[in-house]
């Protein structure tokens, strides 16, 4: 198949590696979008398999069966069942872990018995030796009869040999006729027999899953008819027939790994991973070590970070600097533009790419290590006291990194009611767009002090921020889950993967790819507004602005030596007199009680469309205020009320600080709660309890600190 492009589908159980691997296979060749229909990510990736040859990878979510239960599962099921329009693979490449192969192979062999070209990726093979699980791959290979290839892809190893087996498996013309590796026509043959009469061409296991599935597939209607008439006369039993095959095919994968797969006596000695448990979940140590480690976290966002950040600042500041005093004067407007709009813009963007790489990278290894799992079962017990469970806990902390992709991921919870909860606390989590706000507010008014060397003041207030959206969600949770009305039992089990080192390829790409994300998605709307709000702060209605040139040309030309006070003045209320000065003080009578002045209120409207836009906000609004090169925290700093009082003083920032961290500043978020609730209801009564608390709490802290 040279001179085309191949469609590859990666599939695997969770926790497999297949991650890992299609971040080997494609590198930083990669797009996300949704699935049609629903709103389940959809990963795809670029490879080459050979001199001529390109390979499309989907990577499809991680699932144990071909027996769907969540959103997720349903799509990797659909693809595989060639029922998705979109996505049509020429073959599938299927992920399995060598230390945990009886789970794995169930899935396997399910995909191998429809019959579909398959070639099987077998990963963790060194982490299987160290627990002295020898797999015999030819054996194996000949047992499945389809192609092994043993890979490591945190190393890079068997990428090589992956490709060019996939390249002869696409290649090959030969249609798979081996036998199957378990044949359901032993259960239930005369209606499967009978669905292969109505649609010819299928193998057996298709046959019975059409007859278990066939309302949620795309068939014509004169099939769908056939099938139910045929599920009707046979009296099929969906539920007893999947039990009774899964029994069976567990009792042939037994046989299976009793010939080709050498493991210990379960007897033996705890492995690393159990006694690292002993530790890491103990009922005591385990809560200690967890706050131990967000606590590193977010010191580092402070230790790391800072001089990436200054030295972005300096740039900034100098480039301003230079080209006010290269550009000609007689560029008037399109001056000013560039340099209080344009550059203004970018810098409220581009300061804060390193905080945004280093708290994904942290996220990323958490991910990679084992431990964010076992920090879910460590938070079990407390979320179920506010009425969630801990699988909660992973949406909740992934809304540490951003509030939209943590409440999609919320439909890995089974339980209604539960999954509804997560989605409506979420967003009261601080996620990576408050980072710039609080990181700015902090360094105005919090010392940049560090306690016995090593304990930054500003990084324990960022970790109390980051705390108190987190307890805040609980309480929230806790509170509301009297006023939904749905009824159902709740499970929770959650697989504990083994502790392994971080992918440290997988998290640089990581990093990249949400920075990336960061400048060209919310960078956009930053930069939008920015250059809105440059428009806004220096255009005003009717001839205001006109008049106040007039009036302040004429003071310089009577007081020259006065120039530079008058020059302030003068952008004083140049910005007092634009359409964002007039928004700005239509709304102070409200926010006033909060401590905030008209130009933050010009902040919060703007920063709905982007929490991080507030920044921006703020370098535009200040850099046309001030004509110095000061610094954007040093402008604010200085700023001032009508009567002389500071604006950023600590109970007017502390005040600032808990309504971002309450307030829901994000219409990105509002819209994907539409999309996964099905119904504007939600979001807007998440949109109105998130406002009056946010304003609630803002008015108290205010109050308590004056």
């Amino acid at each position: 198949m040279s001179n085309q492009q191949l469609h590859i589908a990666l599939v695997g159980n969770p926790n497999s590696g297949k991650s890992s691997l299609f971040n080997a296979l494609t590198g930083l060749n990669q797009q996300v979008g949704n699935f049609p229909g629903v709103t389940v990510d959809k990963m795809v990736g670029t490879a080459r398999l050979g001199k001529n040859t390109l390979a499309s990878i989907i990577d499809l979510p991680g699932t144990y069966s071909l027996y769907p239960r969540r959103e997720d599962e349903w799509v990797a099921y659909k693809v595989l069942m060639g029922a998705d329009a979109e996505v049509k693979p020429d073959l599938v490449l299927l992920v399995a872990d060598a230390s945990n192969l009886k789970r794995n192979l169930l899935f396997c062999s399910q995909i191998i018995d429809l019959r579909l070209p398959v070639v099987m990726a077998l990963t963790m093979n060194d982490l299987a030796l160290k627990r002295d699980i020898y797999v015999d791959v030819a054996g194996l290979a000949a047992a499945l009869q389809v192609p092994i290839v043993v890979v490591n892809p945190r190393k890079n190893k068997g990428l090589s040999e992956l490709k060019k087996v996939l390249l002869e498996t696409a290649s090959s013309t030969t249609e798979r006729i081996a036998p199957p590796f378990y044949d359901v026509g032993n259960i239930v043959g005369a209606p499967i027999q009978a669905v292969k009469n109505t649609v010819p061409g299928i193998s057996d296991y298709t046959a019975l899953h059409y007859l278990i599935h066939h309302d949620s597939l795309q068939l014509p209607a004169h099939q769908q008819q056939a099938i139910a008439s045929i599920e009707k006369e046979h009296g099929f039993n969906p539920v007893k027939t999947q039990a009774e095959e899964i029994v069976n095919r567990y009792a042939h994968i037994r046989e299976v790994m009793q010939k080709h797969v050498t493991e210990p006596h379960p007897a033996e000695q705890k492995k690393f991973s159990e006694k690292l448990d002993n530790i890491l979940l103990h009922p005591v140590w385990g809560y200690l070590i967890l706050l131990a480690v967000l606590f590193v976290l977010f010191q580092s966002i402070f230790w790391v970070a800072q001089y990436p950040m200054d030295f972005i600042e300096w740039g900034f500041q100098q480039t301003g600097s230079w080209l006010s005093d290269h550009l000609p004067p007689n560029l008037g407007g399109w001056k000013d533009l560039l340099i209080n709009g344009v550059l203004a813009g970018l810098s409220g963007i581009l300061v804060f790419v390193p905080q945004i790489m280093i708290l994904f990278g942290l996220i990323t290894m958490l991910e990679d290590s084992g431990y964010m799992a076992r920090i879910g079962f460590l938070s079990d017990r407390m979320m179920r006291k506010a009425g969630l469970n801990g699988k909660s806990v992973m949406p909740i902390i992934s809304g540490f990194a951003c509030a939209v992709p943590a409440i999609m991921s919320a439909r890995s919870i089974e339980n209604k009611k539960e999954r509804l909860l997560t989605i409506l606390v979420t967003p009261l989590v601080s996620c990576s767009a408050r980072l710039p706000v609080y990181t700015i507010l902090i360094s105005l008014v919090i010392d940049d002090t560090y306690y016995f060397g090593f304990l930054s003041l500003q990084g324990l207030v960022m970790m109390g921020l980051y705390l108190g959206g987190f307890l805040m969600a609980l309480l929230m949770s806790y509170l509301l889950k009297s006023f939904i009305r749905i009824k159902e039992k709740s499970f929770f089990i959650l697989e504990l993967p083994i502790y392994r080192p971080p992918r440290w390829k997988n998290v640089l790409i990581t990093m990249i790819a949400k920075a990336r994300i960061f400048v060209t998605d919310a960078g956009r709307v930053i930069m939008l507004i920015s250059l809105v709000l440059w428009f806004l702060s220096s255009y005003g209605p009717g001839n205001k602005m006109d008049e106040l040139e007039t009036k302040y040309t004429q003071l310089i030309q009577q007081q020259p030596l006065q120039e530079a006070q008058l020059t302030k003045q003068w952008s004083t209320e140049k910005l007092q007199q634009s359409y964002a000065g007039q928004l700005g003080q239509a709304i102070e009578p409200v926010i006033a009680p909060l401590g905030f002045d008209w130009k933050i209120g010009i902040a919060l409207i703007t920063s709905f469309a982007a929490r991080e836009v507030f920044v921006g906000t703020m370098a535009t609004l200040y850099s046309v205020e001030e004509t110095d090169d000061s610094s954007l925290r040093q402008k604010m700093a200085a700023a001032t009320h009508t009567n002389g009082s500071k604006v950023y003083t600590l109970p007017a920032a502390f005040s600032l600080l808990i309504f971002y961290m309450l307030a829901m500043q994000c219409m990105s978020t509002l819209a994907v709660v539409k999309r996964e609730t099905k119904s504007w209801k939600w979001p807007m009564i998440q949109l109105g309890y998130m406002t009056a608390l946010a304003y609630g709490m803002s008015w108290l802290v205010f109050q308590l600190f004056s």
